[in-house]
């Protein structure tokens, strides 16, 4: 644990009891509207879920016990509430916000608890605030500034695709020596704007144009993602799970294109592999468990997905069913979908061959309550912003056996250009 870390715990500890208010109300606009122009926090997909800003509480973790760490913290700083909830839902009361480093032992995840979340779910919207904020002073909802168009400049990240390619193809050699059956590599590109780029304006966008996507923002990581890692309510469990893409076409090409990856032999062992690893990981921790036998497509605005929707059922007794949603979390990442299989032998090979430090890029990103009811994705189609200025977006690909290094190359374009997008406008 960080010294910040150790810090907050012992503020938590000394602090007087604070007061957490949870009130419904009937405030309209779109929840991404309500956030200021900085510092958002955002969980949102179709209208529904949170929004938050400021900081009540933050914790940074880094190391082999940072997820446990978190949990015992949050644990705690909520212990010390007084809290007045008038819906008592998932998501309502004391909520926190978190990033997950990809490697939780190198890197660093963010938690932040926010002064205020406003929150929608099944036509119902609430207020929660921490502290001395009132909830009937809700500022109203606003729409992004204008701006005048940006100039964008993009520049290669750790590798040029040259040698990304390179990369792809040692993959693919070791893959048929057997050393593994697959690895996800990544590579990031870089952008910089004459104009500050608004993270508002941005997730407006993302959110626009992937409804059925999670669009998040946590301490300055903020994309759309449409992979769900864990959702926990209550004792119910349920994820998504993506692996094996293909672009998007005009007409009829675009319906030969789905055909295509519905059927191919590549695209089905490589989302079975996800899907496998992630039912492994569950597995001890429930007593019912359900995966599909067949993937369905997910279709977005600029590619498809295998996708496959698992759920199932905590236990109630023992040590793993006492499991909060973070020790759950530690349990199943990273799966075969943003690391591969055996998942030591594509973590070992990742730092090898992608020559970059992932960060929080493809690690867990949600939220959290003091139920222990919350939702987490894979920080997917993301960026981050690394100043007023200047981001670093990221784009991955799965590789097996028979991928084609241009291929996947060209994969990580086309995932490319959903933040491009954003950027653009």
């Amino acid at each position: 644990m960080t010294v910040g870390a150790l810090t907050s715990l012992d503020a938590a500890a000394a602090s007087p009891r604070r007061t957490v208010t949870t009130i419904e109300t009937s405030a309209p606009g779109a929840l991404l509207r309500h956030l200021p122009s900085r510092g958002g926090l955002s969980w949102v997909r179709r209208g529904e879920g949170l929004v938050g800003w400021g900081e009540a509480a933050r914790l940074e973790v880094s190391g082999p016990r940072g997820l446990a760490e978190a949990a015992a913290w949050w644990a705690e700083w909520t212990a010390g509430l007084d809290v007045d909830d008038e819906l008592d839902v998932p998501g309502s009361g004391p909520v926190l916000f978190a990033s997950i480093a990809f490697d939780p032992e190198v890197g660093t995840s963010v938690f932040v608890v926010p002064e205020v979340v406003v929150g929608r779910r099944d036509g119902r919207r609430w207020v929660t605030t921490v502290g001395d904020v009132e909830p009937d002073l809700l500022p109203p909802p606003r729409p992004p500034d204008d701006a005048p168009g940006a100039r964008l400049r993009y520049a290669d990240g750790a590798l040029d695709p040259a040698s990304w390619c390179a990369s792809v193809a040692t993959a693919v050699e070791r893959i048929g020596a057997g050393e593994l059956a697959k690895v996800v590599l990544a590579r990031d590109l870089l952008v910089s704007s004459d104009v500050p780029l608004d993270p508002r304006r941005l997730l407006h966008r993302l959110a626009d144009r992937f409804p059925d996507c999670w669009t998040f923002a946590v301490d300055g990581l903020l994309g759309a993602t449409p992979e769900l890692l864990l959702r926990r309510t209550g004792r119910e469990l349920s994820a998504r799970v993506l692996a094996g893409t293909a672009p998007r076409g005009a007409g009829d090409h675009d319906e030969r294109l789905a055909a295509a990856l519905i059927g191919s032999a590549k695209d089905r062992a490589e989302h079975a592999l996800a899907v496998d690893s992630l039912v492994r990981a569950l597995e001890p921790f429930c007593s019912t468990l359900t995966a599909p036998a067949e993937p369905e497509l997910l279709t977005l605005a600029n590619v498809r997905h295998l996708a496959s929707d698992v759920t199932g059922t905590q236990h109630t007794r023992g040590l793993r069913g006492r499991a909060g949603l973070l020790d759950l979390i530690g349990a199943v990442h990273p799966t075969a979908a943003v690391c591969g299989t055996p998942a030591k032998d594509a973590a070992a090979a990742i730092a090898e061959l992608e020559g970059m430090d992932r960060g929080r890029y493809a690690g867990p990103v949600g939220w959290l309550d003091a139920r222990g009811d919350g939702e987490f994705g894979l920080a997917l189609r993301c960026a981050e912003l690394l100043g007023e200025h200047s981001a670093r977006l990221f784009a991955g690909c799965g590789i097996v056996a028979g991928s084609d290094p241009a291929s996947e190359l060209a994969e990580t374009q086309a995932k490319f250009a959903a933040f491009q997008a954003a950027l653009e406008g």
